[in-house]
């Protein structure tokens, strides 16, 4: 079903109401498909190594320096010729000389004679003339400056060459790769202090509704925390986005478009309730009066269908030039927390410069058989459990929209497909992953 919107006027973003087609009721896979086409990548700031972590570089990480820089000992040891220790046995040592020691961060000034060695510790850089190290569980402390090596060792044996790890002129980080623990560490050896990347997307949390107090409020009268706010806030930080609180606005049009005008300053708009048909439904109105283009109302899945998505648009019509994306998801907690997982995370990852925005799936097997009426796609709330290194799916219990214990207790969404009507006991199914690394109770199966 398609509606159209008023023809353009000017508003007071400096933008124009567009002359489109409003779509409704479209499938969760069209739908994530126009808020992809339509979310920005955001563009780049410098920060301090320190404050990389989770953020995603904005440049190809070339390196100016080799890693390690010198040749150096993978082991406490002692330097030697290789050619010298041939014949070198448990039973017949080799004798040699310890002409001086080099500690981890030291270095050596002469050149290894053949006949002699050098008391090395790992990292320390291996002397000139050297092409071996022994280990020194494999030698034994003779008389004062000798060394008895009861192995043979081959060239290079415990050595790290110089651009083993990295070489220069190497590309060891990619544009648009995610910084974790490990890219901070190669960043720190390669010396760079500050890194370019992608910027965080500040996202306005909004909520409506006079039946909504704060969390200190007091819930009496049909009155409710606006726990929605607080879950989109929780969620918009874990994923790395820079969220602020706009508070709760009441049913009436004013209250809502001063709302909105507010959160205009973000990146993204993220509005809780207020998108239904109902009489006290004021925010597609006022997004529209604002100069908000919308793309889509109503998606066919369950919970939340009714999601409305659009963007402030400019007259160049660039995703670049245009204003902050908006979601108005729908008000029962479920519902929000869904819609959330299921397109708006992956639309705060694309802004971020994330090439992986959309959480894992897996294949699982089904515990209990699901029911439903055809027409919409089911996102169930499941606990996942292992057994003889088979996952299974069991339901959360009750999958009310307003049930938000049920999220809590969920590992994953079941993917019920629109036209399916059951799925079967023991029969294989797709799930989405709610996080990305679950931990385990065995570790590695210890």
């Amino acid at each position: 079903m398609r509606m159209k919107i008023a023809t353009s006027q000017m508003t007071n973003f400096g933008c124009m109401v567009w002359a489109v087609e409003l779509k409704q009721g479209i499938s969760v896979e069209e739908a994530s498909g126009h808020i992809q086409a339509a979310t920005p990548v955001l563009g780049w700031e410098t920060v301090a190594l320190g404050d990389a972590l989770g953020r995603v570089v904005a440049e190809s990480m070339i390196s100016t320096r080799e890693l390690p820089p010198a040749d150096c000992s993978a082991m406490d040891g002692y330097a030697v010729h290789s050619a010298d220790l041939v014949d070198a046995t448990d039973a017949e040592p080799v004798d040699l000389s310890v002409v001086e020691e080099i500690p981890a961060g030291g270095t050596s000034e002469q050149r290894l004679q053949p006949g002699t060695s050098a008391r090395i510790f790992t990292g320390a850089p291996v002397p000139k003339g050297a092409d071996a190290v022994v280990r020194q569980e494999d030698a034994h402390v003779g008389q004062e400056g000798r060394v008895m090596i009861r192995v043979a060792v081959p060239p290079q044996e415990n050595v790290r060459e110089a651009g083993e790890d990295v070489r220069l002129g190497d590309c060891v980080m990619d544009s648009g790769q995610y910084v974790g623990a490990a890219e901070v560490g190669m960043m720190a050896s390669l010396g760079r202090s500050m890194v370019r990347v992608h910027k965080r997307p500040r996202v306005a949390i909004l909520s409506g509704g006079d039946e909504l107090v704060e969390v200190d409020g007091e819930v009496k009268g049909g009155r409710i925390v606006a726990s929605n706010s607080y879950t989109l806030m929780a969620a918009c930080k874990m994923l790395g986005a820079d969220p602020f609180y706009l508070g709760i606005s009441s049913d009436d049009p004013e209250s809502v478009e001063d709302q909105f005008r507010q959160a205009l300053q973000a990146d993204c708009i993220v509005s809780s309730a207020g998108v239904s048909v109902g009489d006290h439904d004021h925010v597609r109105p006022v997004l529209e009066k604002l100069g908000c283009r919308l793309d889509f109302w109503g998606v066919r899945m369950k919970p939340g269908y009714p999601l409305a998505f659009g963007r402030f648009q400019s007259e160049r019509d660039s995703l670049n030039d245009a204003g902050p994306l908006v979601f108005g998801l729908p008000g029962n907690p479920v519902s929000a927390f869904v819609s959330f997982e299921i397109f708006v995370r992956p639309a705060l990852l694309r802004m971020m410069g994330r090439t992986r925005c959309f959480r894992r799936t897996l294949r699982v097997r089904l515990a209990e058989t699901f029911r439903k009426k055809a027409g919409r796609m089911h996102f169930v709330r499941v606990k996942l459990s292992e057994s003889s290194g088979i996952i299974e799916a069991k339901s959360t219990g009750n999958q009310s929209s307003g049930v938000l214990s049920s999220m809590t207790r969920a590992d994953a969404l079941l993917v019920f497909p629109e036209e399916a009507t059951e799925m079967s006991a023991g029969a294989e199914a797709l799930v989405q992953l709610l996080n990305d690394d679950p931990y385990s109770e065995k570790g590695l199966g210890f």
